[in-house]
């Protein structure tokens, strides 16, 4: 053994890459050597042999491990103007809006490499070698920082994944092979090199490229994504529509170390590995979930697996040797000896030295991948998978070009020819930002952006003034007073606590009354409803878009039981850049139609912490609370004592003097029925304009009133028909305001809704321009209205009128 250490014997001479030859931190290590060499170590008897196959690996990687040396990875260079002419070129052509950025605010570079992709495509990068890649996703890198430097957005995990997103395109043959990115808020290197680099400046502009994946904009983008948790069900589906069909090719899931704490992943691992689908599930381990949950004092990422994961620390040296593990125990020649072996053990020993044997193999191969690390290793974690029915490969560098290729390489090539027929996790290991020091060194590793970044601040500028605090804050602020009177109050989020509020109420209390469950709704529902029922208050803060994965608990487990759930949904309405994925489009239906719902929305900061007070006073059922993204008016004048709002009972702002027409508003578009009811008063037509407050129970009062005293009735709701209008129109038919008897004539109804259609990324504002609800279309819809009465307005007058807005 001690000759069989010494690094003369692992010296060989180089050989390509797919060979039997296994790269070990500069050595290279034969792997048919080392079994020749064994071999006569242990004897050559059966029971040899079958110790062979299982202590193989432990002596490679002794050997790796006394060779290595660390290999650091060359940073992005920044010369040159092609990117840029690119761009230039296609908005004079006509192909891209005159106003598309021509560059970004980094130095310019050459590109040369990427040049002949974008004409080629992903097929150019076929003959590409190593350092060919390595370059190329050099000049990815500098394009993803120039692009997000003009558009803000998510840059971090991008960034992280240059490397593996070349290495995918390099092996595989997409767009055939699917890539499914969860989340896919990662995907901008893959964006670039898939015939949308002269789109690239205009990422989660209006009318530009999505910050996501999405199907409809290129045939390389397999499967939409936005939510988190869903791409090895999607691959799984692919490679099984492949086999179903004949058909060849490959399926790869790329998901987080956040992403695979959710429950669906868990699901399709299941179903995978029972069905022996052959996909590749990548699991991109960069130590944080895709928004951080390590904050305040919290220093651990959320939940036992994410903990686990972080447990597999590992150095520079340590990731060499396990990538040089990879490349040996995924090449034919080692597949091939050690199925060789299995074989002879299972014909020349008796059963009970099989089952030694294969125990044998099965430590030896969790102390191999346990020797680099720190702490526990990650022979525990592939364990994992591999009694789901996965092959478990890693973890490796995610940062090696060299070690990816050739061992997605190998895995693609067994996978092909047969002597893999099962799913693989390759667990890699990226640096969150890598290549790009501020992000590196920022400790949330740059997750997203503002525009500009990288610009140094002008040290004589004089500071902006503070504005108002965002909606988010007024909630979470008015729930840390309330928690402060009520110890029963507690608060749950699922991996949002910064973009929820809970962040606040966690520094105030601790993880004692704050409880993030990462990636995993569905839990936080039914958890909630188990402390509600335990004596608890819990406040359940999740975005509205998220909600909708917790759907069947809402009903099951707390509506059905009449728990007093709170549930906090931030994110109602349209939210701007991250587009139909995450809009809070639905909440209204598919909350309205559940029995013992108690619903409300806060037109303004003021009224959110009313609602907010009210909702922690609310005992007897399960009740829900919303508003939109965005910060606060601040023109509003604030309470110094919140107000409990009686459920069911809205209010008038505004009295009309001509019964001629009604606004009742649900939330948010308060302040634009305002300024619509300012307008039609010059236009002579004197508004009513309420606020309903409450959805459920709806003020039946107040309804009947206004359909009594008026002539038309408008309702207007940031949500898709069937939420706070449908409520109205039960109401109102129920009534019988609707029949036209003992009335001179029939009260004229009409609703603004979201239209049935998607309203992509978009500012907020323009989002609403599109979706017809802002100042302006609440006129026209008065108007068109009043006509149907009997009263008509100048059209001259109209136009003007509408002008000022």
């Amino acid at each position: 053994m001690a000759a069989f250490l010494s690094p003369s014997t692992v010296q060989l001479p180089s050989q390509p890459l797919g060979s039997s030859t296994a790269l070990y931190g500069g050595n290279l290590v034969n792997a048919e050597l080392a079994e020749s060499q064994l071999a006569p170590t242990f004897g050559s008897s059966s029971t040899g042999s079958s110790l062979t196959y299982a202590v193989a690996p432990a002596i490679a990687a002794a050997a790796a491990f006394a060779s290595t040396v660390r290999r650091r990875r060359q940073r992005p260079t920044n010369v040159g103007r092609s990117a840029r002419s690119r761009v230039a070129t296609a908005a004079a052509s006509g192909e891209l809006p005159s106003d598309v950025p021509q560059g970004g605010h980094f130095p310019k570079r050459d590109t040369p490499l990427l040049d002949k992709i974008d004409k080629t495509g992903t097929a150019g990068m076929k003959g590409m070698s190593i350092d060919e890649l390595k370059s190329l996703a050099e000049e990815v890198r500098w394009q993803v920082l120039d692009a997000v430097s003009v558009t803000g957005g998510h840059l971090g995990a991008g960034l992280g994944v240059v490397e593996l997103t070349v290495a995918l395109h390099a092996v595989y043959d997409t767009p055939r092979d699917e890539i499914c990115w969860d989340v896919a808020h990662q995907c901008q290197p893959h964006k670039v090199l898939t015939h949308r680099r002269d789109r690239i400046y205009t990422l989660r502009q209006g009318g530009g490229l999505s910050g996501f994946a999405k199907r409809k904009e290129s045939e390389y983008d397999a499967f939409g994504a936005g939510h988190s948790s869903t791409s090895i069900s999607a691959a799984v589906g692919f490679q099984t529509a492949k086999d179903r069909q004949g058909k060849e090719g490959h399926s790869i899931a790329v998901i987080g170390d956040g992403a695979i704490t959710g429950g669906m992943a868990w699901e399709a691992m299941n179903h995978a590995g029972g069905m022996g689908s052959k996909i590749v599930v990548v699991l991109n381990d960069n130590g944080q979930v895709s928004l951080p949950t390590i904050y305040n004092e919290v220093s651990t990422p959320v939940g036992a697996l994410s903990q686990t994961l972080a447990n597999t620390r590992i150095s520079q040296t340590g990731l060499d040797v396990q990538g040089s593990i990879a490349k040996m125990e995924t090449s034919e020649s080692f597949q091939k000896s050690r199925e060789f072996l299995k074989a002879a053990s299972k014909q020349f020993l008796p059963e009970n030295l099989q089952s030694a044997a294969a125990k044998i193999d099965e430590y030896t191969r969790d102390f191999v991948k346990t020797v680099p690390f720190e702490g526990t290793g990650a022979g525990s974690k592939g364990e994992l998978f591999e009694q789901l029915g996965f092959r478990y490969i890693g973890p490796i560098d995610g940062n090696d070009l060299e070690t990816l290729v050739q061992v997605m390489s190998n895995i693609r090539k067994q996978h092909e020819d047969g002597s893999l027929d099962k799913p693989v996790l390759l667990h890699i290991k990226t640096k969150k930002g890598s290549g790009y020091d501020p992000a590196e060194d920022a400790s949330d590793r740059l997750h997203a952006v503002k525009p500009k970044f990288n610009l140094p601040k002008d040290p004589n500028a004089a500071p902006k003034p503070a504005g108002p605090p965002t909606l988010t804050k007024v909630f979470a602020d008015q729930l840390v007073k309330d928690a402060e009177v009520d110890d029963k109050i507690c608060a749950i989020t699922a991996a949002m606590p910064g973009g929820t509020g809970v962040g606040i109420f966690e520094k105030r209390f601790g993880p004692e009354r704050t409880f993030d469950v990462g990636i995993a709704e569905q839990h936080a529902v039914t958890f909630a409803a188990g402390l509600a029922a335990g004596g608890m208050k819990p406040f359940c803060a999740i975005y509205s878009t998220f909600l909708q994965r917790g759907y069947d608990q809402l009903i099951h487990d707390v509506a059905i039981q009449k728990l007093p759930v709170r549930f906090i949904i931030d994110r109602a309405g349209l939210v701007g850049d991250d587009g139909p994925t995450h809009g809070g489009t639905f909440d209204l239906s598919y909350m309205g139609c559940v029995p013992d719902m108690k619903i409300c929305a806060s037109a303004d900061e003021a009224e959110l912490v009313h609602m907010t007070h009210t909702l922690a006073q609310i005992d007897d059922g399960p009740s829900a609370l919303r508003f939109p993204r965005g910060n606060a008016y601040g023109d509003i004048e604030m309470p110094t004592e919140p107000r409990f709002l009686e459920p069911g009972k809205g209010r008038i702002n505004v009295e009309g003097k001509d019964g001629s027409i009604a606004i009742l508003s649900f939330g948010s578009r308060l302040r634009e029925s305002l300024k619509a009811a300012s307008v039609l008063e010059k236009l002579g037509v004197s508004a009513t304009v309420a606020d309903a407050r409450w959805m459920k129970p709806l003020d039946v009062d107040l309804v009947s009133w206004l359909a009594k005293e008026h002539k038309a009735m408008i309702t207007i709701e940031e949500n898709a028909i069937g939420g706070f209008a449908a409520q109205v129109q039960a109401c109102l038919l129920e009534g019988g305001h609707l029949d036209g008897l003992n009335r001179s004539s029939p009260l004229v109804l009409r609703s603004m809704t979201f239209p049935d259609r998607w309203i992509e990324h978009n500012k907020p504002v323009l989002q609403y321009e599109d979706a017809g609800l802002n100042a302006k279309h609440i006129v026209a819809k008065c108007v068109e209205t009043l006509e149907r009465t009997g009263v008509k307005v100048n059209e001259a007058d109209l136009q003007s009128a509408l002008s000022e807005l």
